[in-house]
């Protein structure tokens, strides 16, 4: 089992920045990769960003290409989302969730809200 906590949420004005970090811990050994999804008020969580655990590749939604930067300090067993250029559509709950080599989102951190204000 994997535990996993989110931190660096806030309330920032459009066009700011925020730097998200989700501490991981237990068996990390386990994990294949790190994501991070948001959940807006109303709407369906839908997915951000991963990285490998290993290796470091990336891949976003769409949505936040070129705004948002998805990175890892595996000495830290950490995971960071950069996210600059926020919009008022960015305001949601950011929670992490590490991905086991069967490819299944098995551990979810508790969330942490980020509100973009315009």
């Amino acid at each position: 089992q994997v535990q996993l906590v989110e931190s660096g949420g806030g309330l920032v004005q459009a066009g700011g920045s925020l730097r998200l970090s989700c501490a991981a811990s237990g068996r990390t050994d386990s994990v294949f990769a790190m994501g991070w999804f948001r959940q807006a008020p109303g709407k369906e969580r839908e997915f951000v960003a991963r990285i490998r655990w290993n290796g470091g590749s990336t891949y976003y939604a769409d949505f936040v290409k070129g705004r948002f930067t998805i990175s890892r300090d595996n000495a830290k067993n950490t995971v960071y989302l950069e996210m600059n250029t926020l919009k008022p559509d960015d305001t949601a709950l950011y929670s992490c969730a590490s991905q086991s080599f069967a490819k299944t989102w098995d551990s979810w951190g508790q969330g942490t809200r980020v509100t973009v204000s315009s």
